[in-house]
């Protein structure tokens, strides 16, 4: 335990150094690390809404639209599986949460009954007389419906907000079909509404053969869209049912092609598959591209497309391509958003909260020098030292995870100021246990060492464990109290193994004391 390598001191020299490095933005001026290249130190902890204020929301899902789209599905659906099976429809109609039809070739009723009982739509099937079906959308159903919508929206809404998962946002819902959002410092409220309002529903769609002609009567199965500016607003025909849905989408990013801004997206192996298959079947016509009920593209299929990936291109900025692409990302809300309370919280209770955090911090690690030096001495003030560098490496940490800083957190950070010097206390007394029963200087540091190892791995194990599961169970202020805690003892376990036990081998070799004092 004595022998330390040389690549050992190299390391925690260079862990030290790069710690106290990448925590100096957080106490020096803003403008001290403006121009430093990507990577250097010049991250800040991101504070939360508790401590620089931000912005409340209270949304509500609709989820009425997201229940109706199940009979327009379910309707699509249906009206395929009867042209698959050449049954030609007559008078196909939604009446509320059903679909009712007529068929032409009652022979074929009933394959067409199983078809839809496989299909993935919760139904119930009755007869309407001769070739006649009534299709409705159980209960059960649309209640599994609307659980889903909000599960979905609450992912969706962290990935936009926050795709790395390092900011302490909260998303949790209220009620049957509300969410709150809080986002600490916020700089652009109306930024954040419009990239929660949007919908980003990507979806692909076959046009139907003939050229739209303003005022003729849409053929059956279609719907009517809006092509986007890109497009000079022209009209198109495109197919009710999708043929490729963009839940499928796997990847998109924003990229160049021929010097303009475009975005490229990867399907999934389902994806691709499917869309393999409709390329195929379908070259020569046009494949329109959608997006929240708008065609942004209606490229025409040349070839089967096989690769599953592919490029939406339009009159994009630089801009437009990286949200459209952190959308595409995220996932389509499931459903549209509306705001129902919007509060902005100003930093005035923050700056107290920070105030009383410093203070607070301050005195414990003052308390913490003295006692440590009081009791220890030497030894104390060796502890004392790599106490300071712990403190350093864990800002440093949460700097550059951009890890989001709470009130809680605060509280986490104090408490980590005890918990580093506990290891050492360990290992203090059990080195002044081998003093006292006569071992020399180095048995006995030796032997403290060895004997409180054990020890102070299943202490701060077992503390862990607990951090961990408050980090995955917990939300908001909870997780944030619990990213700070584990990252102190984590960091504490090194600076009371490693710094302070390279501090006493650098003062044994210099010193060769007789006696420890201790």
């Amino acid at each position: 335990m004595i022998n330390i390598s040389i690549f050992q001191r190299i390391t925690v020299a260079v862990i030290c150094i790069l710690g106290v490095l990448y925590a100096l933005p957080n106490v020096l001026p803003e403008n001290t690390f403006e121009d430093v290249p990507e990577g250097m130190p010049g991250k800040t902890i991101n504070l939360g809404l508790d401590l620089r204020g931000g912005l409340h929301l209270l949304m509500k899902v609709e989820t009425d639209v997201a229940v109706d789209e199940m009979v327009g599905n379910l309707e699509g659906a249906i009206r395929q599986i009867i042209r698959d099976e050449k049954a030609f429809p007559k008078g196909l109609k939604s009446v509320g949460m059903a679909v009712e039809f007529n068929v032409s070739d009652e022979s074929k009723l009933e394959q067409i009954r199983e078809r839809i009982y496989k299909s993935e739509f919760g139904t119930s099937i009755d007869s309407l007389g001769s070739g006649g079906l009534r299709v409705e959308i159980t209960e059960e159903a649309i209640t599994e419906r609307r659980t889903d919508v909000i599960q979905q929206a609450l992912k969706i809404i962290r990935l936009r907000l926050d795709p790395d998962g390092t900011k302490e946002l909260t998303v949790q819902q209220q009620g049957t079909e509300r969410i709150l959002v809080q986002v600490p410092g916020a700089d652009d409220p109306e930024e954040i509404k419009r990239l929660l309002s949007t919908t980003a529903k990507l979806t692909f769609h076959l046009v139907h053969p003939e050229i739209y002609r303003n005022g003729q009567r849409k053929p059956a199965g279609y719907l009517d869209l809006r092509g986007s500016e890109a497009e000079g607003g022209q009209r198109y025909w495109v197919r009710r049912l999708v043929d490729v849905g963009g839940d499928r989408l796997v990847d998109a990013q924003p990229t160049f092609e021929q010097n303009r801004p475009v975005i490229s997206f990867r399907f999934d192996t389902a994806g691709a598959q499917k869309f393999g298959r409709v390329t195929t079947r379908n070259v020569g016509r046009l494949l329109a591209i959608v997006l929240d009920n708008e065609v942004i593209s209606a490229p025409r299929v040349n070839e089967p497309i096989t690769g599953g990936s592919g490029i939406i291109s339009g009159q994009f900025t630089v801009e437009e391509t990286q949200e459209l692409a952190l959308l595409l990302r995220a996932g389509a809300l499931p459903a549209p958003m509306s705001f129902l309370e919007e509060r902005t919280v100003g930093p005035g209770l923050g700056a107290d909260s920070v105030e009383a955090g410093k203070n607070a911090s301050l005195l414990g690690l003052v308390l913490v020098i003295v006692f440590m030096v009081v009791i220890y001495g030497r030894f104390g003030l060796m502890a004392d030292v790599a106490l300071l560098f712990n403190i350093a490496i864990i800002f440093a940490l949460l700097s550059v995870l951009q890890a989001t800083l709470t009130l809680p957190g605060i509280a986490g950070i104090v408490l980590t100021m005890g918990m580093a010097v506990d290891a050492n206390v360990l290992i203090f007394e059990r080195i002044r246990e081998e003093t006292l029963a006569g071992r020399s200087p180095i048995n006995a540091i030796e032997a403290g060492y060895k004997r409180a190892l054990t020890t102070i791995i299943d202490s701060n194990l077992t503390t862990l464990i607990a951090a961990v599961l408050l980090f995955a169970f917990g939300s908001g202020p909870i997780k944030g109290f619990a990213v700070t805690l584990s990252i102190g003892i984590v960091t504490s376990m090194f600076t009371a193994i490693m710094v302070t036990r390279l501090l006493i081998v650098f003062w044994l070799k210099r010193s060769r004391p007789q006696t420890l004092p201790i």
